[in-house]
């Protein structure tokens, strides 16, 4: 689909039935649609909900936007709501990790008309500095890519055992994972979206004129996010709820989907 933003092109996927609630999840820092696995998202099917997948600007099959042009979280944001109105969604379920997570705060602060519900995953409220990422961590994210396949697949996988679930951690999954991402597209300029994060600043003030239900999630075990920041941004979003998983890195593994599963989908029952 294209949208009316420089004409840039966004790809996705959905799964289930589109007369069920929508459920639109928007990846992190980097990632592609992939990020939500498609069993992960057949879960949520299972639930009643359409999910809707895709990747963000400058990543995946979506566009690479032109360097001339500079765009923040609420651009991205701008994004996802484009492909809802794709679909003809008018309203839905959002769910976001990391980055994403920063993108649903940013939908229900600035578009809260076209929110159900709200979750974000492992993120913070974009205060500089307030991510307590420990060194290995800040270092991992901070290393340019290799142009070499076989390289930039080895790389990944080094870094993501750094923020990953420590005790969850599978290598041939995450492995499958890269070559994947790698062999579906390889261009991605994760360093435009870490850009659009800075430039967006701290939502804290605006987080706490959120009305949207929202739930807020994270793990104990995330070294690249501290629970801290998923602490901080639900105690500032009127009457969030905060689920701490144990056990949970940065990253969604399978082991943590039937608690999130049940989480989103309880928020949404609460609030249909």
């Amino acid at each position: 689909m294209r949208t009316d933003d420089h004409n840039i092109e966004l790809y996705y996927e959905t799964f289930g039935f589109d007369h069920d609630p929508a459920l639109l999840l928007i990846s992190g820092l980097g990632s592609q649609l992939l990020g939500w696995s498609e069993e992960f998202c057949l879960g949520f099917v299972d639930r009643g909900f359409f999910v809707v997948r895709f990747d963000n600007r400058d990543i995946g099959l979506s566009s690479r936007v032109d360097e001339s042009l500079q765009y923040d979280l609420s651009d991205m944001a701008a994004d996802g709501l484009a492909v809802l109105d794709a679909l003809g969604v008018e309203k839905a379920h959002v769910v976001g990790m990391s980055m994403g997570g920063m993108i649903v705060q940013t939908l229900a602060i600035e578009h809260p008309e076209r929110l159900l519900t709200a979750t974000s995953i492992m993120s913070s409220t974009g205060v500089p500095g307030s991510n307590t990422s420990t060194p290995e961590a800040l270092a991992a994210i901070n290393t340019p890519a290799p142009l070499d396949r076989a390289e930039a697949i080895a790389l990944d996988i080094v870094h993501r055992k750094v923020w990953a679930s420590p005790e969850w951690f599978d290598e041939q999954a995450v492995t499958e994972y890269f070559e994947a991402a790698w062999d579906r597209s390889s261009n991605g300029r994760p360093d435009r979206q870490m850009a659009a994060i800075g430039a967006s600043g701290s939502r804290e003030d605006l987080l706490t004129s959120i009305a949207t239900p929202t739930l807020v999630i994270h793990g104990d075990e995330d070294t690249l996010i501290n629970i801290s920041c998923g602490r901080r941004t639900a105690e500032l979003i009127p009457d969030a709820e905060f689920l701490e998983i144990e056990g949970m890195g940065h990253d969604i593994c399978v082991q943590a989907w039937p608690l999130i599963i049940s989480s989103v989908t309880n928020l949404a029952a609460r609030n249909a």
